[in-house]
């Protein structure tokens, strides 16, 4: 079995996938890079240089497109692609502006958490957010992450390009896994991946933006079983 690569969301640490694979031998050996870089195109180089010559790509939002544009990169390197929570378009210019908003804060003094708190509301389903363990988990990831890791990660969003077209290109199995209640990539979002890679299937699970905490139990199962289907 190949190693799992995981790769986590902007403002997020590798607690995001603790509960669905760091407690389950059954995925094997589990790397889980942290991302640095400011732009796509120089983490993808980052990854490349220091990642096993053969791996799962497994990335949640931010992770996600970076996984994308390494398998488009480097497809030789990954014998399978699951993408979470994610979007394949190239930024909008309201995007672009709200990344820039962060950065100014940032730059004002305000913490890698404080940002996050303020989009908890996107980040976790309605009836997560009242978990209060579940919220301050989420609330630790970024502080864990810090403010010079999250403003690299906010000049690394606005590289971002259209990876839609290159999709077609991606020969390997692929999942796609949304959360019906994400408010930051809609299952809209992830439909249109899944129709645009040839060996793609698509999974929604009844959770927010950060399902893999939200519901791990359902999310490993469901990895679990796309990699042993295919013998990944």
């Amino acid at each position: 079995m190949n190693p799992l690569v995981l790769l986590p969301g902007m403002n997020c640490t590798a607690d995001l996938w603790t509960d669905a694979f760091f407690r389950d031998a059954h995925h094997g050996a589990v790397i889980t890079p942290e991302l640095r870089e400011v732009s796509i195109a120089a983490q993808v180089d980052a990854l490349l240089r220091d990642l096993p010559d053969k791996f799962v790509l497994a990335g949640l939002s931010l992770g996600g497109i970076v996984a994308m544009a390494l398998v488009q990169a480097a497809p030789e390197r990954v014998s399978g692609l699951c993408v979470v929570s994610t979007n394949a378009k190239a930024a909008t210019t309201a995007q672009q502006h709200g990344w820039e908003d962060w950065i100014r804060r940032l730059d004002n003094g305000e913490s890698a958490r404080d940002v996050q708190k303020s989009i908890l509301p996107v980040l976790l389903s309605e009836r997560s957010r009242h978990r209060l363990v579940l919220e301050n988990r989420v609330l630790a990831m970024a502080q864990r992450t810090g403010a010079e890791r999250l403003r690299s990660q906010l000049h690394m969003q606005k590289t971002r390009v259209d990876l839609v077209a290159g999709l077609a290109d991606v020969d390997v199995p692929t999942l796609v896994i949304s959360g019906t209640e994400d408010g930051l990539c809609p299952p809209s979002y992830h439909a249109e991946i899944a129709a645009a890679v040839p060996r793609a299937e698509l999974i929604s699970i009844q959770a927010g933006h950060l399902l893999s905490m939200e519901r791990p139990e359902k999310f490993r199962g469901i990895v679990r079983f796309w990699r042993s289907r295919h013998r990944i």
